[in-house]
């Protein structure tokens, strides 16, 4: 059994008889990236940013990455026009904060959107997210508390030896 320790200090147990939720648990404070990538991490994520009234990032982020796989270019204009009035325009309900030369070249190009038109704003909204929001999220009593109920059910979860 390999015995290791997370950055936050709190033991992680894996055995080669059973895949470890917690270890994947733990696995997310190593980066943004496993987070996003779990549909519970990015449920926890979500909702601690809420929490934070930031969760129009990670939001702006995944409407970017759905984006990118688009193929028809009707769908493109379309939704890109949406992403612009949701998270770029001025007073948009979930307006990201992102720097006036990246805002002001989205706006001068939005008429004729490529895959690429929202790169440097997901770009940055990431960077903020990583740098910023996610080792809060890691301190937060949400995470936490997904890393002990996960705890809870691995000890319920007993696999005799074979």
């Amino acid at each position: 059994m390999n015995n290791q320790v997370s950055s936050a200090n709190i033991p992680v147990f894996l055995c080669c008889f059973h895949r470890s939720n917690t270890g994947e648990t733990m696995a997310w404070s190593e980066s943004v990236d496993t987070v996003l990538a779990n549909k519970e991490g990015l449920a926890a994520f979500r909702t601690f940013l809420k929490s934070e009234f930031s969760e129009e990032n990670v939001e702006f982020w995944l409407a970017c990455e759905d984006f990118k796989k688009t193929k028809s270019s009707t769908k493109i204009a379309s939704k890109a026009q949406k992403i612009y009035s949701d998270f770029i325009q001025a007073d948009a309900p979930k307006e990201i904060n992102i720097d006036f030369h990246t805002k002001n070249d989205i706006s001068q190009n939005i008429s004729e959107p490529t895959l690429s038109c929202f790169d440097a704003a997901q770009s940055s909204i990431y960077c903020l997210m990583a740098k910023d929001s996610f080792p809060r999220f890691l301190r937060s009593e949400v995470y936490k508390e997904l890393v002990k109920k996960h705890q809870d059910k691995n000890q319920k979860r007993w696999l005799p030896f074979l």
